[in-house]
C-alpha cells in the first residue's frame, strides 16, 4: 500500500516544496516594505482610536520585530497565491480528464481574485465597522483608554483577513466540484440548513466576540453559498428522479 501513495507523496513534497519556497522568497522581498505594509495594516485602527490615544503599543521588546516578520510572512502569502494555487492544480491534475485540466488557469484566477476580494472586504468594511463598535464603547461609553498592543492586533487582522479570504472561496469550489460533477444544486439545497449553522459557527470562532461582525460575516457568506446552488444548477443540475414505474 505504501508503494502505491509513493508517487503521489513524493509529487506532494514537490508542490509543497515549490510553494514554501515561493512565499520564503516574498517574504524577504516584503521585508523591504513592511514598514509601509504594517502602516497599511494598523490604518484601520488608527482611525478608529480617539484623538487622545492614536498610537499602538507594544508590551514585549520582542514585539515590534516579530510583528513585522509575521507581516512580511502574510504579504509573501498573498503575493504567492496564485503559485500556491497552481500547486494545489497540478497535484490533483493527473486524476482528471484532458478537458478538466484545461480549468487550471480559470481556477488559479478566480481562486485569487476571490481570495482577494474576501480580504478586501474584510479590510474596507467589516475591520472599520468592527472596531469602530468596539473602540467607541470602551473609549466613549465606558470612559477607559485603548493601549492596543500591535502584535495581538497584526496577528487577529491577519486571522480575519485569511477567514474572509478563505469563505469567499465558496463560488469557486463549488464551480469547479459541479464541472467534475462531484456535487450539483439538489446536493447544496438538501444540505442548506446545516451550512447555514455551520457558516454562523465559523463567523463566532473567526470574528470578534460581537454581534456586529459576526453578522457581517456570515451574512455575505450565506448569499455566497446561494451563489453556490445558482452555480451548481448552472453547471451542474441534478437530474430528475425517474418515476416511471
Amino acid at each position: 500500500m505504501f508503494e502505491e501513495l509513493r508517487p503521489h507523496l513524493v509529487e506532494l513534497r514537490k508542490r509543497l516544496f515549490i510553494s514554501v519556497l515561493c512565499v520564503i522568497v516574498l517574504f524577504f522581498v516584503s521585508l523591504f516594505f513592511s514598514e509601509h505594509i504594517l502602516d497599511l495594516l494598523t490604518s484601520p485602527l488608527k482611525e478608529a482610536l480617539p484623538e487622545f490615544s492614536k498610537k499602538v503599543t507594544f508590551v514585549e521588546l520582542t514585539e515590534p520585530l516579530f510583528t513585522t516578520m509575521k507581516v512580511s510572512f502574510f504579504a509573501g502569502f498573498i503575493l504567492a497565491l496564485p503559485v500556491i494555487f497552481w500547486q494545489f492544480w497540478k497535484f490533483v491534475a493527473p486524476g482528471l480528464y484532458e478537458h478538466e485540466k484545461r480549468l487550471v488557469l480559470p481556477f488559479v484566477f478566480f481562486a485569487t481574485v476571490m481570495f482577494l476580494l474576501g480580504a478586501s472586504f474584510c479590510y474596507f468594511i467589516v475591520v472599520p465597522m468592527a472596531f469602530n463598535f468596539l473602540i467607541n464603547f470602551g473609549a466613549n461609553i465606558q470612559d477607559l483608554n485603548p493601549l492596543i498592543s500591535l502584535g495581538l492586533y497584526v496577528g487577529f487582522f491577519i486571522k480575519l483577513m485569511i477567514a474572509f479570504g478563505l469563505a469567499f472561496e465558496l463560488p469557486v469550489l463549488t464551480y469547479f466540484l459541479a464541472k467534475l460533477n462531484l456535487i450539483d444544486d439538489a446536493f447544496l439545497q438538501r444540505h442548506f440548513r446545516v451550512a447555514i449553522l455551520l457558516i454562523f459557527i465559523f463567523a463566532a470562532l473567526m470574528t470578534p466576540p460581537d454581534v456586529i461582525s459576526q453578522f457581517l460575516m456570515a451574512i455575505p457568506l450565506c448569499l455566497l453559498y446561494l451563489l453556490s446552488i445558482m452555480i451548481a444548477k448552472k453547471i451542474n443540475p441534478a437530474k430528475p428522479k425517474n418515476t416511471d414505474v
